[in-house]
């Protein structure tokens, strides 16, 4: 499948992901879906989807809350190790996409100085959409490879 042409997965990324039909997923996990990001001009940049559409973290019990967590606190791991960033950023919004899903940023000493206090979210739209960025398996898939294979290592160790 080519992600750049046949988009139907993003209409419903869970479900597509439960169909073996959305090409960002990296693991399986506990409590989702370990996706890479639709962009990558900062290397890593991943997303955890639930396994079925939660409105928040609050509407998951106490053992779903603590699964989702730790799976997003392995992807996290994963992506220091991998991409060996300065740190790692957490955030979970809904607001764009009115469903519980985490971003997993890496945070590099590479990025510009201005920028580094500031959440990721505040970087140009040119970022974001500039199609040199945009996930292709050409230039990713290595990392994506690296990721998955880390994250399946850390689940064995964690589960």
């Amino acid at each position: 499948m080519n992600i750049n042409t046949n988009n139907n997965w993003k209409k419903d990324r869970i479900e597509s992901a439960h169909r073996g039909e959305n090409p960002m997923i990296m693991v399986k996990m506990k409590s989702g879906f370990a996706a890479i990001g639709d962009t990558q001009f900062l290397p890593g940049y991943c997303v955890l989807l639930p396994s079925k559409k939660f409105g928040s973290l609050e509407e998951l019990d106490f053992k779903q809350r603590s699964d989702y967590l730790l799976d997003m606190s392995l992807i996290g791991e994963a992506i220091l190790k991998v991409c060996e960033p300065r740190r790692v950023n957490y955030s979970i919004y809904g607001n764009t996409d009115a469903y519980l899903h985490a971003h997993v940023f890496p945070r590099y000493n590479w990025e510009p100085e201005e920028r580094i206090p500031y959440p990721v979210w505040q970087y140009s739209a040119e970022k974001w959409s500039n199609p040199e960025y945009q996930y292709s398996q050409e230039t990713h898939g290595e990392l994506k490879g690296k990721l998955s294979k880390e994250i399946h290592e850390l689940m064995e160790k964690a589960y």
